[in-house]
């Protein structure tokens, strides 16, 4: 569903520049934590619920949120700051543009949560899963690195996996029931939530960049 657009949070979402940074260089992020951390980040951060719980869990880790909308980032933001969270920062910014803000080998590891599938054929390069998406997170992941991605879409799972084998890459605890298999640590996702409190399965894996 479209959100509609309110737009005094153009002006209100300046109160989180300390969240909200601009873009940094390419190699810089680092300098941003003030600390040397593996740097995790989350592709649609949505409202920031998510990218809140991991970095409260592991305030080791250094945590970025990637979100294209700027109504629901001011959320995200919000969230961040009444929870103090000082591990996480957001970008407005687009997917498509990651490779322009991370040096090769920046980023330990990717997160793609419930993802707009793009179900139509002609709309197949915009899913984030596609190959040439792949190719752009390759070149910011450290060797070794990982891209953990959730849905509830079977066929833009189905589809996932098979770009995942043609970009040969090792996948890892994949999952087409993941609330049913005995997982482990899970952070759910407020779509997460949403979707299975409806009884949909939710599909699961993780991709390794070797």
């Amino acid at each position: 569903m479209r959100l509609r657009k309110r737009p005094w949070i153009t002006e209100a979402i300046k109160q989180y520049a300390a969240i909200i940074p601009e873009p940094q260089r390419e190699g810089d992020w680092q300098k941003l934590f003030d600390r040397e951390a593996p740097l995790h980040v989350e592709l649609g951060t949505g409202r920031g619920g998510f990218i809140s719980e991991l970095a409260t869990r592991n305030p080791e880790i250094n945590y970025i949120g990637i979100e294209a909308n700027q109504d629901v980032l001011y959320y995200a933001a919000q969230k961040v700051a009444e929870r103090q969270i000082a591990n996480i920062r957001l970008l407005l910014l687009n997917v498509e543009n990651i490779t322009d803000i991370f040096t090769p080998g920046e980023v330990s590891r990717l997160y793609i949560n419930f993802c707009d599938p793009w179900p139509k054929k002609r709309h197949t390069k915009r899913r984030l899963t596609n190959s040439r998406f792949l190719e752009r997170y390759r070149s910011i992941l450290i060797k070794g690195g990982e891209l953990f991605f959730k849905t509830d879409n079977q066929a833009l799972f189905e589809f996932s996996l098979t770009e995942f084998a043609g970009a040969n890459l090792k996948l890892r605890n994949v999952t087409f029931d993941l609330h049913n298999d005995d997982f482990g640590e899970n952070v759910i996702t407020e779509y997460e939530a949403k979707f299975s409190a409806k009884g949909m399965k939710i599909f699961r894996c993780e991709v390794i960049f070797e």
